[in-house]
């Protein structure tokens, strides 16, 4: 069992792959978005396109064409619909599981400490704050495009999904930024724990200034910046909050003065 919550990111990151595909696999099944009464025209046998009211439902699967003579005819069949249907059950056991060994985690064992002795803590904190913003920026700017494509292909339960691995891919960068150059003494737990919240409260931001500015559902390339600023805050506040950084922080300045 502790294997498996060890492993608690990848069963994750597995479940958010298979979700996102999933909703691609439902969607591309759909009529298309851009002019579904013309698909169902195209597929039924080229009837007149305005004539046609067109229904979908992503839980169970369904789209159905109905036509002015009253006929109801299936755009996805029911064993397609049926296999997506079981596919997406298993799907979301996977996810359900993944983000509670993920959670689980950040309640663990905290593992060795890892002490300050040696360390020019300036110089660490430094790094933390630029690289950290520097590396937000750049994947921000990536998930900002990936944003679009999965609105556009998964429909709203692959934005909804890709929210959810946007926030769990930036808590994973933050937890890696804080083991290799966060604040000391620190554990592996202290990491997870200030790196998780490094990533919600830089996606919360994002999320916050992207609806006030009446851009949703789609983040802006101006996003990117944001979170390099919101990162580097986030983190001088968790340096700040180190007894012992804060002491060794002031004591620097006294003697300089």
């Amino acid at each position: 069992m502790d294997r498996i919550r060890r492993r608690a990111g990848s069963l994750l990151g597995l479940g958010l792959v298979l979700g996102l595909g999933w909703t691609i696999a439902v969607s591309t099944s759909m009529p298309s978005w851009f002019d579904p009464d013309e698909a169902c025209a195209l597929r039924f046998g080229g009837a007149d396109s305005s004539n046609i009211e067109v229904r979908t439902g992503w839980f169970p699967p369904s789209a159905t064409c109905e036509f002015t003579d009253g006929s109801v005819r299936d755009f996805i069949s029911p064993t397609r619909s049926a296999v997506l249907s079981v596919t997406g059950v298993l799907i979301l056991v996977l996810l359900v599981a993944g983000l509670a060994l993920t959670v689980r985690r950040l309640s663990g064992d905290p593992g060795p400490q890892r002490t300050a002795d040696g360390a020019d803590l300036t110089r660490r904190r430094r790094k933390h704050l630029a690289f950290g913003a520097l590396d937000m920026a750049v994947v921000v700017a990536v998930v900002s495009a990936g944003n679009v494509l999965a609105i556009v292909l998964g429909g709203p339960p692959g934005g909804i999904l890709f929210a959810v691995a946007t926030i769990t891919g930036l808590s994973a960068l933050a937890v890696v930024l804080d083991r290799h150059v966060g604040p000391l003494p620190s554990s592996a737990l202290d990491s997870r724990r200030r790196g998780t919240a490094a990533g919600l409260i830089v996606f919360a931001v994002i999320f916050a200034a992207t609806a006030v500015t009446g851009q949703m559902p789609f983040f802006r390339l101006w996003s990117a910046p944001l979170a390099a600023v919101t990162y580097a805050v986030v983190a001088a506040v968790q340096w700040s909050r180190l007894p012992h950084y804060g002491r060794d922080h002031r004591t620097s300045h006294q003697s300089v003065g």
